[in-house]
């Protein structure tokens, strides 16, 4: 099963004419022409398109793929208050996609995405707990992101905490509850939860 998704699709802000100018521009398929905005918007201090920005040079979406950038403009994000910024950095961290690979500056993206909103950071950030990936296995901390992630809407999140009460893994055994979470990764339209779901209902609970 996928454990994360590293990148998400490209946000619309509300926040900026620069910014607002460059999605607009972005989805008229101006794509070099976006990227220059979101720039602009970078360096007048909107987050977002800072974020936007490390999005593109990292997908090489419009513009020459530039890792090394990718991870200038997500630190800026991330410095700047957008949580998945900090979240997409950590994934990079984590893979050593691009960059040198540390598992401990991962957590540590993780845990400010997590922390600032972004459910996939603390997804991920259960994984690495779940799995003693770059940090002392905890299975308890692992439950605790998952469900905040899950709370958040993120379905890996409902799917990953599914599979710990489903196998009683750190956790006490509920598989009711486990077949109540993949259901609510289901209604995300989270094809392993829809899965997993299916599976439990077959084995008649």
């Amino acid at each position: 099963m996928k454990t994360w998704m590293v990148f998400i699709l490209l946000t619309l802000s509300l926040f900026g004419d620069k910014l607002q100018e460059g999605v607009d521009t972005y989805k008229k398929g101006n794509k070099t022409k976006a990227a220059e905005l979101f720039k602009k918007a970078c360096e007048e201090g909107d987050a977002m398109g800072c974020y936007n920005l490390g999005l593109m040079y990292h997908d090489g979406d419009g513009i020459k793929q530039d890792k090394f950038k990718a991870v200038e403009f997500f630190q800026k994000a991330c410095d700047g208050g957008e949580a998945t910024g900090c979240t997409n950095l950590g994934a990079m961290y984590a893979d050593g996609d691009g960059i040198k690979q540390d598992k401990f500056k991962a957590i540590e993206l993780y845990q400010k995405g997590c922390d600032g909103g972004n459910p996939m950071g603390c997804s991920n950030l259960g994984f690495m707990y779940n799995n003693g990936n770059g940090i002392k296995q905890d299975f308890s901390k692992a439950a605790e992101f998952y469900k905040k992630a899950c709370d958040g809407g993120e379905a890996m999140g409902c799917t990953n905490l599914g599979l710990m009460y489903a196998k009683g893994e750190g956790i006490k055994q509920d598989i009711k509850r486990a077949k109540m979470l993949f259901g609510k990764a289901c209604d995300m339209h989270y094809e392993d939860g829809c899965h997993n779901y299916k599976f439990l209902k077959e084995q008649g609970y």
